[in-house]
């Protein structure tokens, strides 16, 4: 198995960063793989964790506009990006937090604003549970905590995560990604199409190519029931929490108004003509949300 510094090269580039990664130190469990990070700027550490089957470079629009107010570190979460894919691996909430926790504690990270889109903003929530001394703030962007998630997007996106998901065949399915196809199923996920550029799906497209991904995109789907669960764990968050919501997000008004009712001194702020990308369609939002704290 290539190590992240053998694979190729991003296609596309983050202004203003550099591609670091962690290894596993000695006596980790054997799943824990070298993590790939990108980290820009200065100031207070910033987290950014992505979304399902995308990697840091999703938030390449978003670090130069806040970058001069905070180190910025964008990790490609376990087996996803050019993080190690280890065979055999866990890709539930829990192992995905802990390569999370893993960037907070191998870097030392204190007073972190966690900020994470979909999936990554269960895991901002939960890994605040989790190390409560190190974490200042959390910002969970589309909370990807309710049944259904992506296969709300469209008719094609429920038969894709379907086909990944039946047994025998599922990770044949989910390593045939055309292009089109993958591009109409991530556009479900805005309200302004042209907001996913052509070669922000080429760099996914490249990833996806890896050995193994296959198994880690079939691994990821199946854990969705996890990040459910995870929702439990939100009430222990003892750092200040805002959650941010796209008008036409795949949440429902009633999931959105679950989360309000289960963190009720939570800020929350909806995004007009904003969808489950909102790091992708609106990232000057995110970055005036972020840079108006001190």
């Amino acid at each position: 198995m290539p190590s992240p510094s053998q694979d190729p090269r991003p296609t596309i580039h983050v202004p203003g960063t550099t591609s670091h990664t962690i290894t596993p130190r000695a006596g980790h469990r054997s799943d824990e793989g070298t993590l790939r990070y990108l980290k820009a700027g200065s100031g207070a550490p910033l987290v950014l964790l992505h979304t399902v089957r995308t990697q840091a470079e999703h938030f390449r629009l978003l670090i130069p506009l806040i970058a001069d107010r905070y180190t910025v570190y964008a990790l490609d979460l376990p087996g996803m990006g050019y993080s190690e894919i280890v065979p055999g691996a866990s890709y539930d909430e829990h192992a995905m937090r802990t390569g999370v926790e893993r960037l907070l504690t191998e870097l030392d990270l204190h007073d972190v604003t966690l900020v994470g889109e979909s999936m990554g903003a269960v895991l901002a929530l939960t890994t605040a549970a989790d190390l409560p001394d190190r974490v200042r703030r959390v910002v969970a962007v589309n909370t990807y905590d309710f049944p259904g998630g992506i296969a709300r997007s469209s008719l094609l996106a429920r038969v894709v995560i379907s086909g990944v998901l039946t047994p025998g065949v599922g990770t044949v399915v989910a390593g045939v990604e055309p292009k089109p196809v993958v591009r109409r199923i991530l556009q479900g996920g805005l309200v302004d199409k042209s907001a996913l550029r052509e070669d922000y799906v080429d760099e996914l497209l490249q990833v996806g190519r890896r050995p193994g991904y296959p198994i880690v995109a079939r691994g990821v789907y199946q854990s969705m029931p996890s990040l459910i669960a995870a929702r439990s764990r939100y009430p222990e968050v003892k750092a200040p929490i805002h959650l941010v919501y796209g008008e036409k997000d795949w949440s429902r008004p009633s999931d959105r108004q679950a989360n309000k009712q289960l963190l009720p001194a939570a800020d929350f702020t909806q995004v007009p003509k904003a969808g489950h990308f909102i790091a992708l369609e609106r990232p000057e939002v995110l970055a005036d949300l972020l840079n108006a704290v001190a």
